[in-house]
């Protein structure tokens, strides 16, 4: 029986054939380091960074691609962000639907002397805009958000709070880990300041690989998270005080920077509304093959145009780490089970601290698979009994 993996907001899996294909040319016929010599290797190393530089910044419409900086995650994105930025006696807003890497952040900050207001979401992860509004204090500095909930997959009203922290004079920061690749991001129109993201899911990259938009002039507001070696600059012993320099020390990695490339490459070819209108028929077909499975409890929204391919569930009476254990062991279905990082947002949704049985979709998953699943979670409720 072949695997059916529906764990893809961890990481995606299977990529498009061709990241493989490119970081296997990358390592053959390139492998130098890049900025650090003058050589014809070096150089080219240098060129594949740019060059994803140039293609995150035509998904995201960025104007100018050095202001991204290339980290190995959203996390150290989201690091850079928050402990760069805020500083004692500032006050900072976020959602109750937060994944660790912005809580655990802010919570740091908070022993510092950051003041935190974390505004409570609905039952099905979604935060009102007006409550973000009403939150603001004259000290108030930046709104982190994520862009959606790795819960629920219900997506939040970016654009309209980016609107309120640019009307406010605020910094806006989005944690856009699970939507990159996946649903419309357009960092002019939704007013983002700051954009976190993460390879290895909805842009099909490597491990190891993300980074984060960081709008121009903010660079000189926010600290650099670790200084080094940059290949710039190297006759002075301080860190280089531009983009993206300034927050890029140390060998990147550029093997897996190839392997984001290609996988953006696949994005913009297939196009950011093709893959979100497959995914969404995913969950639709998903959701709707299990509405009358006896004590299934399915959260977030209800709409699958309003939410990411990521939905979770549990079988009233069944432990959910039972449930997604059964799935492997008995149907060959990889699903993740428990809290994902994100105790905050199981306590707004009612289900901490237990939590949920997780199904995430992506653009390789199938409706073959969805039906195999949707047969899987009917012989686990009926065993129940």
């Amino acid at each position: 029986m072949s695997i059916i993996y529906f764990d893809n907001a961890a990481t995606s899996w299977p990529k498009p054939p061709e990241v493989n294909k490119t970081i296997q040319k990358y390592l053959k016929k390139i492998g130098a380091n890049p900025g650090r010599s003058g050589h014809r290797l070096s150089v080219e190393a240098a060129r594949v960074i740019y060059d994803t530089r140039e293609k995150l910044a035509q998904l995201f419409n960025i104007t100018d691609p050095l202001q991204i900086v290339m980290t190995k995650n959203a996390t150290e994105g989201l690091n850079i962000a928050i402990s760069g930025l805020l500083k004692s006696g500032d006050h900072v807003i976020t959602s109750s639907m937060e994944h660790n890497s912005v809580m655990r952040p802010l919570r740091v900050m908070e022993r510092r002397g950051v003041e935190l207001t974390v505004i409570p979401c609905d039952r099905e992860g979604l935060i009102d805009p007006a409550h973000v509004n009403g939150a603001v204090k004259k000290n108030t500095r930046a709104i982190f958000m994520t862009h959606a909930s790795n819960v629920t997959g219900t997506v939040m009203p970016v654009a309209d709070i980016g609107r309120i922290a640019r009307e406010r004079n605020l910094v806006f920061c989005v944690d856009a880990a699970q939507t990159a690749g996946s649903y419309p991001i357009d960092v002019v129109k939704m007013n983002i300041d700051l954009l976190a993201f993460t390879g290895h899911k909805s842009l099909f990259g490597p491990s190891g690989t993300g980074g984060i938009y960081i709008r121009e002039g903010l660079e000189n507001k926010i600290e650099p998270l670790c200084v080094g070696g940059t290949g710039s600059r190297s006759e002075v012993e301080e860190q280089p005080d531009f983009m993206p320099d300034r927050y890029e020390a140390g060998t990147p990695n550029t093997v897996g920077i190839a392997g984001l490339q290609a996988g953006v490459d696949f994005v913009l070819s297939k196009g950011v509304s093709e893959i979100k209108h497959k995914e969404d028929n995913l969950v639709e077909i998903f959701m709707d093959g299990v509405r009358d499975v006896p004590g299934m409890v399915v959260y977030g929204k209800k709409d699958a145009q309003k939410r990411t391919p990521v939905v979770s569930f549990n079988i009233a009476g069944m432990d959910p780490a039972a449930v997604a254990l059964e799935l492997d062991d008995r149907f060959n279905i990889m699903a993740r089970s428990g809290i994902h990082c994100a105790p905050s947002a199981h306590k707004t949704i009612g289900t901490y601290p237990q939590g949920t049985v997780r199904f995430s979709f992506s653009y390789f998953n199938t409706q073959e698979q969805i039906a195999k699943a949707i047969d899987a979670i009917r012989k686990i409720s009926r065993r129940k009994k």
